[in-house]
């Protein structure tokens, strides 16, 4: 692979993913196979920091239907990426990659508190970092702390991996008219209400001029393929 197009990243990956072909819960494997294309990534000399949904595990807002209040949903599913996390930073470490975990939520017994000097800390020296615990506060989701994370830590990029291969007009999976985006601005992506991530993501990476490159995780070695500027994916900046 070529030079890197980034020197640091947050990488914004589904938790839902990590189920596998599973309802619910990880499947190991393919949780094995994700630590190895962030392994990857790093060896290529690139920065790496991860949030991780926790939409395998639980699902806050889908609870909060049945009669949970929101921030108690929001909080519980806060509490999976935390799970996530760990369950990621085992596979990492398996693979000889030093990771930490660190949570938005005071937990000392199970992770570091996230704060900006820690994680500047453990990327320089070489770790991947884990970003647990979404933002700390419920009504935000983990696209939205991928894009204020990135912000806080000096990322140059938000690389949102999906199940598909950019951003389209329409379900692809659904609509096979659907139209597929190479680039896009952030108000384009705003005001054509993608789903591929929430308004709030989007807003806040119009105002901190933050691209996010939305790509496909399925296939093996794409995260250091966009890295490299050879992966395939929908750019959004500007």
């Amino acid at each position: 692979m070529g030079e890197p197009v980034y020197r640091r990243v947050v990488v914004k990956l589904s938790g839902e993913y990590f189920a596998g072909g599973k309802p619910f819960g990880i499947d190991q494997e393919t949780m094995d196979r994700v630590a190895g294309d962030l392994v990857a990534a790093r060896q290529l000399g690139v920065e790496i920091a991860v949030v991780v949904g926790g939409g395998n595990i639980f699902r806050g807002v889908e609870v909060s239907s049945r009669g949970v209040s929101r921030p108690t949903g929001d909080t519980m599913g806060m509490l999976a990426t935390v799970m996530n996390c760990l369950a990621l930073e085992a596979a990492l470490e398996r693979r000889g990659q030093a990771a930490r975990t660190l949570s938005a939520m005071v937990m000392p017994q199970v992770c570091e508190l996230f704060t900006r000097g820690t994680a500047h800390r453990y990327l320089a020296e070489g770790k991947i970092v884990l970003l647990a615990g979404g933002t700390g506060n419920p009504f935000f989701t983990t696209d939205t702390t991928a894009v204020l994370r990135a912000g806080e830590i000096g990322a140059q990029a938000v690389l949102k991996a999906t199940n598909v291969d950019g951003v389209y007009s329409a379900d692809p999976k659904r609509d096979p008219t659907a139209k597929r985006f190479d680039r896009l601005t952030h108000s384009q992506a705003l005001e054509g209400g993608y789903k591929v991530m929430d308004a709030t993501a989007f807003a806040l990476a119009r105002e901190t001029s933050l691209p996010i490159i939305v790509f496909s995780i399925v296939e093996a070695g794409s995260i250091g393929a966009i890295l490299s500027g050879t992966g395939y994916g929908t750019i959004v900046a500007g």
